[in-house]
């Protein structure tokens, strides 16, 4: 449910990104988070399924979580999030917290290549979002924690078409996913998993 708590975490993240990017902060320092229209793209994604369990690799400041997260907890379900930078996760879970969707949501600090091997759930939908070089190795390491039914969803495809156009590639000629590119925001590729 987006309620008032969720909807003003939201808010200030919204102005802060608008904030780094006119500022002209790193881009490694700053939030890099998905737009709105993005996050509600992921929210309708999950809202609707029953006990949806969501790995997003890449946390970040938990913008795109709190949308998860919203998701999630219409129907029961959780979201584990992954990510590597201290003050991006110390703010994760402060934004998390401070929206109120703690219940729904648990963040695991590391480098993803090192966490991935060790998850042993199994999810319904898995949300890239971290270095673009890595998509295809993070791709990799999470097919085995997803059943046939379930779905992938990489951001950025259209925005760093170098290189991810090869990683959407790679997913459209897979014969066990049915992949597709969606032109919204920075562009998603879906790819849902056949068998």
């Amino acid at each position: 449910m987006l309620d008032d708590r969720v909807l003003a975490v939201m808010k200030r993240l919204e102005r802060e990104d608008a904030e780094e990017r006119e500022q002209g902060v790193a881009r490694e320092l700053r939030a890099r988070q998905v737009e709105p229209t993005t996050g509600r793209f992921l929210f309708s994604l999950v809202a609707p399924q029953t006990d949806c369990e969501v790995l997003e690799i890449g946390g970040s400041r938990g913008y795109s979580t709190l949308w998860l997260a919203a998701g999630v907890r219409q129907l029961g379900g959780r979201v584990l999030s992954l990510e590597h930078d201290p003050r991006k996760a110390e703010a994760w879970r402060a934004n998390v917290e401070e929206a109120g969707l703690s219940e729904w949501a648990e963040l695991l600090e590391g480098d993803a290549f090192e966490l991935l091997p060790q998850i042993e759930d199994v999810f319904d939908v898995v949300f890239i979002d971290a270095e673009k070089d890595d998509y295809e190795r993070l791709f990799e390491l999470a097919r085995g924690k997803v059943e046939p039914g379930g779905l992938f969803v990489a951001d950025n495809v259209l925005s760093h078409a170098d290189p991810l156009a090869q990683y959407s590639a790679a997913r459209q000629a897979d014969p066990d996913l049915v992949s597709v590119t969606v032109p919204l925001d920075r562009g998603l590729e879906l790819s849902a998993l056949l068998r």
